[in-house]
């Protein structure tokens, strides 16, 4: 039962690695490419929550002035983040975002 299951698992990893090396895909150690860092600003926090990996750090400030603690996702709005979009992700990143309430005006910048 065994030898099955160690041969189902090169099997697997032989065809990840030939389909990677005939489409270009570049590996680092083993590792798919990470995609670069989304665009947050405009959108939900919840969106944020839902798009970063699990690992991921997240930092979540109100900027709103009022120095509020941020309970419930659904109820905030990016304003600022960090690091930018488009930036390439690491995969242990610390990513933060400024964050107000959705019925508020980001302030200026």
């Amino acid at each position: 039962m065994m030898r099955v299951r160690a041969r189902a698992a090169t099997v697997t990893a032989a065809l990840f690695l030939a389909t990677a090396a005939t489409t270009g895909t570049a590996l680092a150690e083993g590792s798919a490419a990470r995609p670069p860092m989304p665009a947050f600003v405009g959108k939900g926090l919840i969106h944020v929550v839902n798009k970063l990996d699990m690992r991921t750090k997240l930092d979540v400030r109100d900027i709103g002035g009022g120095h509020r603690t941020v309970l419930w996702p659904f109820n905030w709005k990016v304003c600022t983040q960090s690091p930018a979009a488009g930036a390439p992700l690491a995969e242990h990143i610390r990513v933060s975002v400024g964050v107000v309430k959705k019925t508020e005006r980001c302030p200026k910048r």
